[in-house]
């Protein structure tokens, strides 16, 4: 009645560096547009 440990994780998978590359886009530019503007605004605010 040896089985192998059943392991809970999924195996890891290879990413492609262009699919890496394109989820981070699709978060940062959005990102940092709006600490941008963020930012922009606060300035206003001690004119």
């Amino acid at each position: 009645m040896n089985q192998p440990p059943v392991s809970s994780t999924t195996p890891e998978t290879p990413s492609s560096g262009g699919a890496v590359f394109l989820a981070w886009a699709f978060v940062g530019i959005p990102l940092l547009w709006g600490v941008s503007q963020t930012f922009i605004k606060a300035l206003d605010l001690f004119k």
